[in-house]
């Protein structure tokens, strides 16, 4: 219990500023949902999909790289000089050929008429690579503190500028206050997100110039390791990103009614955002987990720990769950009101994010035995899934279509990895309680669907009661495994 406290304790400091800073974060849809159309909003949703993917490319497995051979290198500065080298070689060059090459990579993408969009996404991109390698240095050295701090002044900055832009000079701009076109121009308008965050990603980056302050040496025999590690990594990054992304890059292809495409993918990014508590409540998880399990890997109690972490993640993922959908009549207030019709995907993606991240549990036997390129193949199976279901339902029903594939995918992604774990690195997970909580979980979910109360301030009270109802249930059965375990 002392170690998963541990590992609660480091989730918590790098959760804070993640919290924190997407909770703010969060506050930016309301904005653009009313400010924008729904088909100006499908615009970011769409060249935010390319970002996330081509930013895997980008880190190419570096990251999980770096923290394996700091490991096995025993701390070798190399290790990290080397990886930071290699990581600013391939941005700069990214970086200039997107500069070259915006308008043909506009024209492919349908932005015609905004080829400088893909410039400031190309070099929103190479900055985001560039601080891969320090901020993993900062989690590899324990500095959550250090981390949570740069990570949350970079979301300050970029709600800042999109306050500045998109609120405060169109009103200046009403009170007849003039202001320099090279400082606004209306013209620019969903523009300013993607300049608001390339202005956040080169301070970030400033920022991070310190931890960068060391011998620069390259280390050809280690990064030939990194690559030969990390590639499997990367080809599971892709394909794992293509799970997440593809339906949003996708919609407005794979859409029968084209003049409802953009539409329809604005809808359905901003009600992605609404099961955003879900993604981020892993991704805090991952921050702090991934060099924790590595950490623990010799030790003689590792399997047993990774079990208990993996029945307490479920438990806080299953709270995440109920808490979004119990109280999704107050949290639909955070999206426009022509963004709502799209609240029916929010159960499904929830749920999809969960399988998501027990899957990154379950993945920890592929990276401590060193055969990463099952995790490709587990991300390959997964796109090949995805794919597939898009190409099948989009057509037939639209961004349900989308949600619905996503789901199935991680599902049979986090099937088959415990399968496959079983054989190379078991580990005895509590199965029968997971179960039970799961249960629970939805019987809750089914009873606050059921049960129709016309008052909204008495549902309220009554889905407060269910969620509390979960709370007591999951403590009252550790309880009981507790008392178990010390008869025994």
């Amino acid at each position: 219990m002392g170690k998963i406290k541990q590992l609660a304790g480091q989730t918590a400091v790098y959760g804070l500023s993640s919290i924190i800073g997407r909770l703010l974060n969060y506050l930016l849809v309301p904005l653009y949902t009313n400010i924008f159309s729904t088909g100006e909003y499908g615009v970011v949703t769409e060249l935010y999909a390319y970002l996330s993917f081509l930013l895997i490319v980008l880190t190419y497995g570096m990251e999980t790289g770096f923290f394996r051979f700091w490991e096995s290198e025993k701390g070798n500065i190399k290790v990290y000089s080397t990886s930071l080298i290699s990581l600013f070689v391939s941005s700069f060059v990214f970086i200039v050929l997107v500069v070259v090459f915006s308008k043909p990579i506009a024209s492919v993408l349908e932005y015609n008429n905004h080829s400088e969009y893909i410039i400031w996404l190309g070099i929103i991109i190479g900055f985001d690579a560039l601080t891969a390698i320090p901020f993993a240095y900062l989690r590899q050295q324990n500095k959550a503190l250090k981390f949570a701090l740069i990570k949350l002044t970079n979301i300050i900055l970029f709600i800042g500028l999109n306050l500045f832009f998109l609120l405060l000079c169109p009103l200046l701009i009403k009170k007849g206050i003039i202001i320099p076109s090279w400082i606004y121009n209306p013209n620019i308008g969903v523009g300013y997100i993607f300049i608001s965050n390339m202005l956040a990603s080169v301070f970030t980056f400033i920022m991070l110039i310190p931890t960068i302050k060391i011998k620069l040496s390259f280390d050809t025999v280690i990064w030939k390791k990194m690559l030969l590690y990390s590639l499997p990594i990367l080809i599971a990054g892709l394909a794992g990103m293509v799970n997440e992304t593809f339906d949003r890059a996708m919609l407005k292809r794979l859409l029968t009614d084209t003049s409802t495409a953009m539409d329809q993918l604005g809808i359905y990014g901003a009600n992605y955002k609404v099961a955003v508590l879900m993604t981020l409540f892993i991704q805090t998880f991952r921050y702090a987990a991934e060099p924790f399990f590595f950490n623990q890997a010799k030790e003689k109690d590792a399997k047993e720990l990774y079990a208990q972490v993996m029945k307490y993640f479920i438990i806080f993922g299953l709270m995440i769950f109920l808490g979004v959908l119990l109280y999704l009549d107050i949290i639909k207030y955070f999206i426009g009101e022509n963004f709502r019709s799209g609240l029916k995907v929010v159960p499904i993606l929830l749920l999809a994010n969960l399988f998501l991240g027990i899957f990154f549990n379950l993945s920890i036997w592929y990276k401590l035995t060193n055969k990463t390129h099952w995790g490709a193949f587990l991300a390959i199976f997964g796109a090949a899934i995805t794919i597939s279901l898009n190409f099948w339902l989009i057509p037939i029903m639209g961004y349900m279509g989308a949600a619905w594939a996503t789901l199935v995918c991680y599902f049979l992604m986090m099937v088959v990895s415990y399968v496959l774990g079983n054989v190379y690195y078991k580990v005895s997970y509590p199965l029968l309680r997971i179960g039970i909580y799961f249960l629970a979980a939805f019987a809750i979910y089914a009873v606050s669907l059921i049960v129709k109360i016309d008052s909204s301030s008495i549902s309220l009270l009554f889905n407060s009661f269910l969620f509390v109802l979960y709370i007591v249930f999951v403590l009252y059965m550790e309880l009981l495994l507790k008392q178990k375990l010390k008869l025994k």
